[in-house]
């Protein structure tokens, strides 16, 4: 009796009951997965095991063989399955075996072991805490640490005008230094950029040499696309309106990955990261922005704060101009997410020039069906009216 109170002790003292209920609702979350059940078979034999250790570093060496026999009539008087939610002494034949060649052969832990054994539990754990700064930094990149003061923002209520869509609408007047922004968490999100990005492709371009202000022409290859304005030879000022990815990709592909990454390092484009498709790396969800730094990028891109040459981004700046009215110049582009030729992802952005104000917005649209560029151009056009007409 006293053999089975130290064992049972042990399991009650290590809050092996909660484990054990732990282990089964995993069980039936994850019913599927043979390796949950695994799992829960090995945490059952090793924390035998491990109740066994525990018990023989309290008996003499002299009773161990006793504690192995009480092991094996406990085990023979068990005729049923025992509940699920119990903690049995006894075990099946094959970790019966395992239990008394642990018993036969074991010698109790000496300091030295013990102070050797907490050294390593120490290293364990001061290297699970050393690198969980790099799992915490993977864990958030898709989202923008967005730090400004209180008194510089105000949120806004537009439920009504986003109506059918999720999404978010980001607005700073640089006049005002004043950011107004709806649903702060998508504005936070980094999501795939879409045709947006061709706004920095081109400055790229421009940057490297492959087109000039002067000579931005790209000749068409014959090769049919589903965009019928697609199909002509193309200058910055088209391939930006039109949004022309064959115009885009010949820059890149001319210039490759690794100048193509440095560039997204020097000018911090979102999480700075592409995927092994050069072609259309701004759409495969390998390079995402957020909102907030749309209209940030937007900032040190109206600046030039890549001090740039100031003619390749005054060449760009143009490529955006959309329209002028009452509100003032409106300088733009749009971006279109596709999934099953269905639109579900629309974004745009760019600035107002007014009186020598400049306001910078970005706002996104998600939704399965009919969320476009356009229609996010069209909503931020309302929305822009309603702040400054």
């Amino acid at each position: 009796m006293r053999f089975m109170f130290l064992h049972e002790l042990q399991h009650y003292r290590s809050n092996d009951i909660l484990m054990s209920c732990l282990a089964n609702a995993a069980c039936i979350l994850y019913w599927f997965n043979p390796l949950v059940w695994y799992m829960q078979k090995t945490l059952r034999r090793e924390r035998e095991l491990a109740c066994d250790a525990s018990v023989l570093e309290l008996l003499p060496e002299c009773d161990y063989s006793a504690y192995g026999f009480t092991l094996l009539q406990v085990t023979e008087s068990l005729q049923k399955p025992s509940l699920f939610l119990a903690v049995p002494m006894g075990a099946a034949k094959k970790q019966l075996k395992q239990r008394i060649l642990q018993i036969a052969s074991y010698r109790k832990s000496t300091r030295r072991q013990r102070t050797l054994g907490a050294f390593i539990c120490l290293l364990a754990l001061t290297f699970t805490v050393g690198i969980s700064p790099v799992f915490a930094s993977d864990a958030s990149e898709d989202r923008y640490s967005f730090e400004k003061a209180p008194e510089t923002v105000t949120y806004l209520d537009l439920s009504r005008e986003f109506e059918g869509y999720e999404g978010c609408f980001v607005l700073y007047d640089e006049g005002k230094d004043l950011w107004q922004i709806y649903n702060q968490e998508a504005a936070l999100t980094r999501t795939s950029p879409y045709s947006t990005y061709k706004i920095y492709d081109a400055l790229l371009g421009l940057e490297s040499g492959i087109i000039t202000p002067e000579d931005s022409r790209m000749a068409w290859d014959g090769q049919s696309f589903p965009i019928d304005a697609w199909e002509a030879d193309q200058d910055l000022n088209s391939a930006i309106k039109n949004s022309v990815n064959w115009y885009f990709q010949r820059i890149d592909e001319a210039l490759g990955a690794s100048q193509v990454q440095d560039y997204l390092d020097e000018i911090g484009y979102g999480n700075q990261k592409m995927s092994r498709r050069l072609d259309l790396y701004w759409t495969d969800s390998s390079l995402k922005i957020s909102p907030a730094e749309q209209v940030e990028l937007l900032q040190k891109l109206y600046h030039n704060d890549f001090h740039f040459s100031a003619e390749n981004v005054n060449a760009v700046k143009q490529s955006l101009f959309l329209s002028s009215s009452s509100r003032g110049r409106l300088f733009g582009k749009t971006g279109t997410g596709q999934i099953d030729q269905k639109e579900v992802s629309g974004w745009f952005v760019g600035c107002l020039e007014n009186q020598g104000n400049v306001s910078y917005f970005a706002t996104n649209i998600q939704a399965d069906s009919d969320a476009s560029g356009n229609r996010a151009k069209e909503l931020t056009e309302r929305i822009l009216s309603q702040i400054y007409d």
